[in-house]
C-alpha cells in the first residue's frame, strides 16, 4: 500500500516562509515524478511545482522566483520551499506522486497566509 505523508503547513504572515515536506512509503522503488498542488477555497486544484526523476522542475508562473521544489525520487521525498508568501498562496497543499503510470495523493496540509 502506497502512502504519502505531508508536513510543514501552518499559519504565516505575508512575506514569511514555510517549507513543506512529503515522503512516500510502500512498495515503490523510485517515483517518476513528485510534486505539489494547491487548492484554494472554491477553486480547483492547481499545480504549484513538480520534479521528475530526470530532475526536470516545473513551477507555476505565479510562484516563480518565490517557491522552489526539490527532492530525491529514489528516496521518494519532495520539498516545497515557499518564500515571500502572499495571502493568495493560502490553500490546502497536496503532494502527488507518479509511479508506473499511477497517481498517488497525500491527505493535504493547510497553508494560511494572513496578518
Amino acid at each position: 500500500q502506497v502512502r504519502l505523508v505531508e508536513s510543514g503547513g501552518g499559519l504565516v504572515q505575508p512575506g514569511g516562509s514555510l517549507r513543506l515536506s512529503c515522503t512516500a512509503s510502500g512498495s515503490i522503488f523510485s517515483a517518476a515524478l513528485m510534486g505539489w498542488y494547491r487548492q484554494a477555497p472554491e477553486k480547483e486544484r492547481e499545480l504549484v511545482g513538480s520534479i521528475t526523476i530526470e530532475r526536470v522542475r516545473t513551477l507555476a508562473d505565479d510562484v516563480k522566483g518565490r517557491f522552489t521544489v526539490f527532492g530525491d525520487m529514489a528516496k521518494k521525498t519532495v520539498y516545497l520551499e515557499m518564500n515571500s508568501l502572499k495571502p493568495e498562496d493560502t490553500g490546502v497543499y497536496y503532494c502527488k506522486m507518479v509511479f508506473r503510470g499511477e497517481q498517488y495523493w497525500g491527505q493535504g496540509t493547510q497553508v494560511t497566509v494572513s496578518s
